[in-house]
């Protein structure tokens, strides 16, 4: 019954439909989970979801709502190879908090606040203009904002607030095959910077020059935790995404 169905529908369909009916079952067919997976943040086993636009196959865990960058975050303070204070010792601010983190961090650091300037978050805090003291905390998380501001303004400040020695760990979409950023500052409405950027709300798309444009602010790049091999299958990780670990320099005494 099923074959003389399909077989009725080819010649009754008009080609133009036909194709876009075979694009469509092949989209859906594609965006099946691969295999199951495991977050490292729940603990959840199972198939993850599709998320994001264009949709990503096997990005968001059904449980906690983690997404690739959560869990590959979650992995470099789980394996423990960063350079930090102990975590009693910690004083930490993370920007534009991410609900799946923030639960995490709030029961490991006694000392941690979260800052946005738009959304409900312990300080109300432009990143570009931070209005705390020098020398403020030991930590410093940002992930995935400095793409929406400017992000030597923000570099300087967060620079500025940290303690010396202090550590900023921060994620950004990056292609790093382009020697530099793509900016364009003509581009406005949100249509356009989806078509160019990404996201309605990016001012650009970092190429390999990221690590400069951050270190002109104060900081030394001193290790980038890449999701590769069979973390990427078990976790469902993207290839090649990166959380990024910067040292705040201490300044030259002259």
């Amino acid at each position: 019954m099923k074959n003389t169905v399909k077989n009725i529908a080819k010649r009754l369909l008009p080609r133009r439909i036909k194709q876009e009916l075979l694009q469509i079952t092949s989209a859906v067919k594609a965006l099946k989970p691969f295999t199951r997976r495991n977050c490292n943040i729940c603990g959840f086993t199972g198939y993850f979801k599709v998320f994001g636009k264009p949709l990503r196959t096997d990005a968001c865990c059904p449980n906690c709502g983690s997404l690739e960058r959560h869990r590959l975050f979650m992995l470099a303070l789980q394996n423990e190879n960063l350079r930090l204070k102990s975590d009693d010792e910690m004083c930490v601010l993370h920007f534009a908090p991410e609900e799946i983190l923030e639960k995490k961090f709030r029961n490991r650091w006694k000392r941690y606040e979260t800052a946005d300037l738009f959304t409900n978050a312990d300080l109300k805090l432009d990143i570009e203009r931070i209005d705390l003291p020098e020398s403020y905390c030991d930590l410093i998380i940002v992930n995935h904002v400095l793409e929406h501001v400017d992000d030597y303004k923000a570099s300087c400040e967060l620079s500025r607030v940290l303690k010396d020695d202090g550590v900023l760990l921060c994620m950004v979409p990056i292609v790093e095959g382009w020697d530099h950023t793509y900016e364009n500052s003509t581009i406005k409405s949100p249509n356009e910077r989806w078509l160019h950027f990404g996201q309605g709300d990016h001012v650009r798309f970092y190429g390999r020059d990221f690590r400069k444009r951050i270190e002109a602010g104060g900081f030394k790049l001193f290790k980038e935790v890449t999701s590769e091999g069979d973390l990427v299958l078990k976790h469902g990780l993207l290839r090649g995404e990166k959380l990024f670990c910067f040292q705040k320099m201490k300044p030259v005494i002259e």
